[in-house]
């Protein structure tokens, strides 16, 4: 008895493009079949993803120190000299080279660099020039008075930025919101060092409330905190402003109100959490602003912290110490990003399953057919 064997064809493809295909994969057995290893396995397209983000995060740390490295060593300067400051001069020069050699200077450049770089991965970045002391216990000790003005104000930044963006958009009052829109980019514009002796001015001498520096009392935190978040917060004020703007124009949004919701629901419900995924990729930049603006605000009103220390050794030339708070702001920045990088997929599954489609569609894309051939 005679049996028909019926082949099921996938819809919208024909039997001829089917057996084109494997006749195309019997000549090509080492082709890459779509989403499969070598081995066979299934990329899992998240751990690709993890990947890559660790791989960036090393090098970004790796390529600061590094840069810093060869352009510290390269100022037309001699340690040494600055160790010893004007009494260098009177020193034999036996005790020069004795000190030198101590310190590891009279090894060749890159010498040097390898030295240093492996002793970042035992935990050893050096001794202090001009205190003599361990780089990580001068690091450890500046790092948790900064830490507290930089949450503090990226508190503040979050709630005042925030509070404008939204406020310029939710409002029906077009004078107010020009006013509300107005306001970022003159907090972007102002310098952070004349914010700092203003607020000082106003709020420590005409108006006696917060202490103009040190850290003895929690008060001593608002006023450096304010000056570190004012231009932060204007910076994602613009930004989620700009993205609640485009969001509200969407049409899902005509949807919801056709549906009979109100401003409210439709800004604090809907557009908000979608205008503010632009914003999150902002907190590797916000964090580096923070840092940098450590360095101006500690100065001024004479916080202990990273700034002041990455002032004084970048003023003494303090090598190791430089490099040290380098180091620091990279590796805070790298895990700052490695985390939104992290984060935001599980915010926007798209971003993952983008990424596996154009690996998949790369993989599966069928080899040009020689002339002379059939297929």
């Amino acid at each position: 008895m005679a049996h028909t064997f019926r082949h099921k064809v996938a819809p919208g493809l024909s039997t001829g493009h089917r057996y084109r295909t494997r006749a195309r994969r019997r000549h090509r057995p080492d082709a890459p079949r779509r989403g499969r290893e070598d081995g066979g396995g299934r990329v899992n397209p998240t751990l690709v993803y993890v990947a890559k983000r660790l791989v960036q995060a090393v090098f970004v740390v790796w390529a600061a120190y590094t840069v810093a490295f060869f352009v510290l060593f390269a100022l037309p300067s001699d340690p040494v000299s600055l160790i010893l400051g004007p009494d260098a001069q009177n020193y034999p020069p036996e005790q020069l080279e004795a000190l030198r050699q101590q310190y590891g200077l009279d090894e060749n450049l890159l010498v040097q660099y390898f030295q240093r770089l492996g002793g970042v991965f035992v935990g050893d970045l050096g001794t202090s020039f001009a205190m003599g002391r361990p780089v990580g216990e001068l690091v450890g000790e500046a790092l948790w008075p900064t830490a507290q003005i930089a949450t503090l104000g990226l508190l503040f930044a979050v709630i005042g930025g925030a509070g404008v963006a939204v406020a310029a958009n939710f409002t029906r009052n077009r004078w107010l919101a020009n006013v509300l829109l107005a306001l970022p980019p003159l907090g972007v514009a102002i310098p952070a060092f004349w914010l700092g002796l203003m607020l000082i001015q106003w709020f420590s001498f005409g108006l006696p409330i917060f202490p103009a520096m040190g850290d003895r009392t929690p008060a001593a935190l608002v006023l450096p905190a304010i000056t570190l978040a004012v231009p932060t917060g204007a910076m994602l004020a613009q930004l989620l402003s700009k993205s609640l703007t485009i969001t509200l124009r969407e049409p899902y949004v005509d949807t919801v109100l056709a549906k009979g919701a109100d401003r409210t629901r439709i800004v604090f419900g809907h557009a908000l959490k979608n205008a503010a995924l632009p914003a999150f990729t902002m907190l590797g930049l916000i964090v580096g602003q923070l840092i940098g603006g450590a360095v101006v605000t500690e100065t001024v009103f004479s916080r202990p912290g990273i700034g002041r220390v990455a002032a004084t050794a970048v003023g003494g030339q303090d090598i190791p110490v430089v490099l040290g708070v380098v180091l620091l702001a990279g590796v805070v920045f790298a895990v700052t990003n490695l985390i939104v990088d992290l984060v935001y997929p599980l915010l926007d599954p798209r971003i993952v399953h983008a990424a596996s489609r154009r690996r998949a569609a790369g993989a599966a894309e069928p080899a040009p057919v020689r002339e002379g051939t059939t297929a």
